[in-house]
C-alpha cells in the first residue's frame, strides 16, 4: 500500500527546517539544529520507504529514537512505541501484532530489522501511533491515534503553557509513554529545545545537565514529587527554571499547595494536568494561579476540549466525558483491528468527577475502582482516602472475593484488616493487609495494583517456595544491596548511595549486579532504585568469553597486585597507588556527594570510619603481638606523615591511607559549611577544578610550607572528582590536556609519571573494559579488598619473600581478601547493633 495523498504529515515532525539552525536536541554533550534534525528524520524516513508499512520502535530516550519516531510520521508509516529497555514488552508485542519492520536504536544510529518490504497488513489511511495503555507492559491492547491526534493535543498543550521557541525541556520521562512523548511533540511544534536524557532527577548529574543546558521546564508524575522532596529540590537554585508540569495520576493536594508555593517563591509555575493515552495525552489543566487554592481540582479543559458529566446509577458523582479533537480513533487488540477508521467520538474517562461552580473539574474516584464482596459495592479509591485520614498511605485492589491493600510505615497489618472489616462491612477473612517498604509502581511512575493484587496470592505461596538457590537475578537486587552493605533495611526507592554505599562495597555490588541481570550495569545504577533496577529485564544469557567490567574496579584491582609485586621486588613498576588517589577522588563524587548536607555528612563519616577502624585496627594488633615490624603511636592515630621521621622506614608502610584521610577529613569539613555544600551543588564541575587549582598550589611548592613528608596529593584526588563531573567531551579534553600537563617533573621518574596519566586517562575515557567473563569475580574480590590488602601486605610478604616472591604476592592478597570479608562483617553486624538501640531509644 503507497502513502495516500492526504496524508501529510504532522507540522511537528513535517515542517522541522522551518526553525532552521535553532537548537532542537541537546543530547551527549552535542547540539543538533532544527536542520540537522529534519535531514535526519528525511533520510531515515527515505530509509524506511514510500510504502506503507506497520513499524515497532524499541524506543528510549535518545536521538536514534527521535529521529525514528518523527521518520514514521512524515513518511506516514502507522508505529507502535515500546520500552526499550523491556525485552519481554517487545517480544509480547511483535509477537501480537506482527510488525513488517521494528526499529531499534544503536549506537550509530536507528537499526532496520526488516521483516518484509510490503506489509501484510491492511493500513486505515488515518492511523499513525500505537501506544500501549499501560505505558510499559506490552499489553496487546493498543490506542490508535492519527496524525490529527497528535497534532491538535500538542499545539493545545503548547497554547496553554505558552511554549516558545526560547523554551528547552528536560526528558524526565520516557517517549513512549504518552505524557513523555506529548513533552517532544509539544516542544518541537514550536521550534523549542529538548534535552534528552534518561538520568533520574534524585542524580545530581540531572541538575547539573540541567543547568549547563539551560532548560526551562521538566515533566512529573506523583512519584517523581516524592523523588524531588528525596533530592532536596526546596534548595536547589534554578534561576531558568519557568515551569514543572504534573500529570499521571492525582498528586497529593498538599504536594501541590507546597510546590505551587515554592513555585511562586522562587519564580516558576506548577502546571497540575490531566489526561490519558486515550486521549493522546492532556485532556485538563489547573491554570498555576489556582493551584494553591483549589490543590484537589484538575482545572478547566484543555483549548480545543469538552467534558460534561454523565450520571451514574447507583453514585452520587456521575462519569467524566471529554470531547475534543485528541480523542483517540479507538483501540486495537489485534492486527485485523488496524484496518479500522474512528470507532469513537468521545472518550468516557471512567473517572467519577464533580463540577465546581468556578468552572473547575474535581475527579473524586474512579467508575472502574470497585469491586462487589459479598454483595456489598467496595469503592477501592474511598478505602485508600479513608486509611489516608488515619495517616496511612496504602494502595488497594481486589477481586469480587478479597480486599488487598499494600501499606507503607510502621502499622499492624492485623489491626488495620480488622477496622476495614468493621467499616466496610466486611467479613474479616475478606480483607488482606500486606505491610510493604514503598508503594509497587510501574515503570511509568503510576501505582501498580496488579502488583498490589499479586501481595495476597505471593503471601498464600511464599511459605511453599523452597530458598532460591540458582544464583542471583533481577528480583534478588535488594539481596544483593543488604549483602554488600551490611544492611536490612532496604526500601523499593532506596539507591546504593542512599543506602551509604561507598566505593568499597560498590565493587561486590556492582560485580554481583552484572551477574543477576545478565549485561553490562548502567552508568548510573548506584543512584537508581531498587524498585528500577528490580525491573529491568535480565539481558538473554549467552556465553561470553570477554565481558566489559567496570574500570574503576578493573585499576583497582591492577594496582593492588602492581603495588604488593613491587613491594615484594617481583617487578618494579611504581605509580599505581598515585592512580588510587585519583580514583578515590573520582569515587568520593560518584558516592559521597549526593543528597542534603546533614545526611550525606553522615554517610561521608560512615565511609571514612571503614577507611580508619580496620587500619587502625591491624596496626594496634601488630604492635602488640609482633616485634619484627616497628610501629610508632604516630601510626595509630594516622599522623605519621605529618609528625612522623622524614626518612623511610616501617612507620611509613601506611602513608597512602594515612594521606586519603587526610584529604577525605578535609573535604567533608569542608562540604559540611553550607557556602561550600551550595557551590559545590551550583558548580558541581568548577568545585573540583578551583580545588585543583588550589592543589596545584602545593603540587609547584608554592604554598612555602609543607606540612607533610610526602608530596602533595590534593590536585590528583581533585583531578579525580573533576573527571566524575565532566559531562561533555570538551570538558573531558580539557580536563585531560590539564593531566597530561600537570604530571611531568612531578617525580623524577617519568615512566612514573606515564603510569599515572594512562590510568587517570583510563579512568576518564573508557568506562569499562573487556575481560575474561570468567576472570570478573576474581577481579572483583581483589578490588574489594584492595584497602585490606594494602593495609595488612607488609606485615605477610617479608617471611614468605624468602621462599617465592609469587608465593608472597599471592600470600599478601589471600590475607586481605580475609581481612576485608572478617572486616565487613563486623563493621556491619556492629552497624546494625547501633541503629538497633537507636530504635530502641527512640
Amino acid at each position: 500500500m503507497t502513502l495516500p495523498l492526504e496524508f501529510a504529515g504532522v507540522a511537528f515532525a513535517s515542517d522541522l527546517a522551518a526553525h532552521g539552525d535553532r537548537t532542537a536536541v541537546l543530547t551527549g554533550g552535542r547540539a543538533v539544529s532544527y536542520r540537522e534534525l529534519a535531514q535526519r528524520v528525511d533520510d531515515f524516513a527515505a530509509r524506511l520507504g514510500t510504502a506503507r508499512r506497520l513499524a515497532l520502535l524499541a524506543a528510549d530516550n535518545s536521538l536514534e529514537s527521535l529521529v525514528a519516531y518523527l521518520g514514521a510520521l512524515v513518511a506516514g508509516h502507522p508505529l507502535i512505541l515500546a520500552p526499550a529497555e523491556n525485552d519481554s514488552a517487545v517480544r509480547s508485542l511483535v509477537a501480537a501484532y506482527d510488525p513488517d519492520v521494528i526499529v531499534r536504536p544503536g549506537p550509530s544510529g536507528a537499526e532496520l530489522q526488516e521483516l518484509r518490504p510490503v506489509s501484510r497488513h491492511e493500513l486505515h489511511p488515518d492511523l499513525a501511533l500505537l501506544l500501549s495503555t499501560s505505558g510499559s507492559t506490552g499489553s496487546p491492547k493498543l490506542v490508535r491515534l492519527s496524525q490529527a491526534n497528535l497534532q491538535s493535543n500538542a499545539a493545545s498543550i503548547a497554547e496553554y503553557l505558552s511554549i516558545s521557541s526560547a523554551d528547552r525541556a528536560m526528558t524526565t520521562l520516557p517517549m513512549y509513554y504518552c505524557y513523555g512523548l506529548s513533552v517532544i511533540n509539544s516542544h518541537l511544534l514550536q521550534g523549542a529545545g529538548l534535552v534528552l536524557t534518561s538520568l533520574s532527577v534524585v542524580d545530581d548529574c540531572f541538575w547539573q545537565l540541567f543547568s549547563d543546558s539551560g532548560a526551562t521546564s521538566f515533566a512529573g508524575v506523583p512519584y517523581t514529587f516524592e523523588l524531588l522532596d528525596r533530592a532536596g529540590f526546596s534548595g536547589k537554585d534554578l534561576p531558568g527554571l519557568r515551569y514543572i508540569t504534573q500529570a499521571g495520576g492525582r498528586l497529593d493536594p498538599a504536594t501541590v499547595t507546597r510546590y505551587a508555593a515554592q513555585g511562586r517563591r522562587d519564580g516558576w509555575e506548577l502546571y497540575v494536568m490531566y489526561g490519558q493515552t486515550e486521549a493522546t495525552a492532556r485532556m485538563a489543566y489547573l491554570p498555576p494561579s489556582l493551584a494553591a487554592a483549589y490543590p484537589t481540582t484538575i482545572g478547566v479543559p484543555v483549548p480545543g476540549g469538552d467534558f460534561r458529566i454523565d450520571p451514574v446509577p447507583g453514585l452520587e458523582d456521575g462519569e467524566l466525558v471529554y470531547t475534543g479533537p485528541n480523542v483517540m480513533l479507538g483501540y486495537a487488540e489485534r492486527p485485523a483491528d488496524l484496518a479500522a477508521g474512528r470507532t469513537v467520538d468521545e472518550l468516557r474517562t471512567g473517572d467519577l468527577a464533580r463540577r465546581h461552580r468556578n468552572g473547575l473539574y474535581e475527579v473524586v474516584g474512579r467508575r472502574s475502582r470497585f469491586v462487589k464482596i459479598v454483595g456489598l459495592r467496595i469503592d477501592l479509591g474511598q478505602v485508600e482516602k479513608n486509611l489516608a485520614g488515619l495517616g496511612v498511605t496504602a494502595a488497594c485492589a481486589g477481586t469480587d472475593r478479597q480486599l488487598v491493600v499494600a501499606v507503607t510505615g510502621n502499622h499492624e497489618p492485623g489491626l488495620l484488616a480488622k477496622l476495614l472489616a468493621r467499616e466496610f462491612g466486611l467479613p474479616r477473612d475478606a480483607v488482606e493487609v500486606h505491610s510493604v517498604e514503598q508503594l509497587p509502581r510501574l515503570g511509568t511512575g503510576k501505582t501498580d495494583y496488579q502488583a498490589v493484587l499479586a501481595l495476597g496470592a505471593a503471601a498464600k505461596s511464599f511459605a511453599a517456595a523452597g530458598p532460591k538457590t540458582d544464583g542471583d537475578g533481577p528480583a534478588d537486587v535488594r539481596r544483593i544491596f543488604a549483602d554488600a552493605l551490611e544492611r536490612d533495611d532496604i526500601g523499593d526507592d532506596d539507591t546504593f548511595v542512599s543506602l551509604g554505599g561507598d566505593s568499597l562495597s560498590y565493587v561486590a555490588a556492582s560485580v554481583r549486579l552484572e551477574k543477576a541481570l545478565g549485561g553490562r550495569l548502567p552508568s548510573n545504577w548506584h543512584v537508581t532504585p531498587v524498585r528500577d533496577l528490580m525491573g529491568r529485564q535480565p539481558e538473554r544469557r549467552r556465553t561470553r568469553l570477554l565481558a566489559p567490567l567496570d574500570t574503576s574496579i578493573v585499576l583497582r584491582a591492577v594496582a593492588i597486585v602492581v603495588i604488593i609485586s613491587t613491594h615484594v621486588e617481583l617487578i618494579q613498576w611504581p605509580g599505581t597507588a598515585h592512580i588510587l588517589m585519583a580514583l578515590a577522588g573520582y569515587n568520593f563524587a560518584r558516592f559521597q556527594l549526593g543528597g542534603e548536607r546533614i545526611p550525606r555528612l553522615r554517610r561521608q563519616l560512615r565511609s571514612l570510619a571503614r577507611v580508619v577502624i580496620p587500619t587502625v585496627a591491624f596496626i594496634g594488633a601488630v604492635m602488640l603481638f609482633s616485634d619484627r615490624i616497628n610501629y610508632t603511636p604516630a601510626n595509630l592515630v594516622l599522623l605519621n606523615t605529618m609528625i612522623g621521621p622524614a626518612n623511610w622506614t616501617d612507620a611509613w608502610h601506611f602513608w597512602f591511607v594515612e594521606v586519603l584521610v587526610y584529604v577525605l577529613v578535609g573535604m567533608i569539613a569542608l562540604l559540611a559549611i553550607p557556602w561550600a555544600d551550595r557551590a559545590e551543588k551550583r558548580f558541581p564541575l568548577v568545585f573540583p577544578v578551583a580545588l585543583f587549582g588550589a592543589g596545584l598550589l602545593a603540587r609547584y611548592g608554592l604554598l612555602g610550607v609543607d606540612i607533610l613528608h610526602t608530596r602533595p596529593v590534593l590536585w590528583l584526588f581533585a583531578l579525580g572528582w573533576a573527571f566524575a563531573r565532566a559531562r561533555t567531551v570538551p570538558q573531558r579534553l580539557v580536563l585531560s590536556a590539564l593531566t597530561a600537563a600537570t604530571l611531568p617533573g612531578y617525580f623524577d621518574n617519568p615512566w612514573r609519571e606515564a603510569t599515572i596519566v594512562a590510568g587517570i586517562l583510563l579512568l576518564a575515557w573508557l568506562p569499562a573494559i573487556p575481560l575474561p567473563a570468567i576472570l570478573h569475580r576474581l577481579v572483583g574480590v581483589l578490588a574489594s579488598a584492595s584497602l585490606y590488602a594494602y593495609v595488612t601486605h607488609w606485615a605477610v610478604f617479608q617471611d614468605v619473600r624468602e621462599i617465592d616472591k609469587m608465593l608472597a604476592v599471592a600470600a599478601s592478597l589471600a590475607v586481605g581478601v580475609v581481612y576485608w570479608a572478617v572486616s565487613v562483617r563486623a563493621m556491619g553486624a556492629a552497624e546494625r547493633l547501633c541503629r538497633k538501640i537507636l530504635r530502641r531509644g527512640a
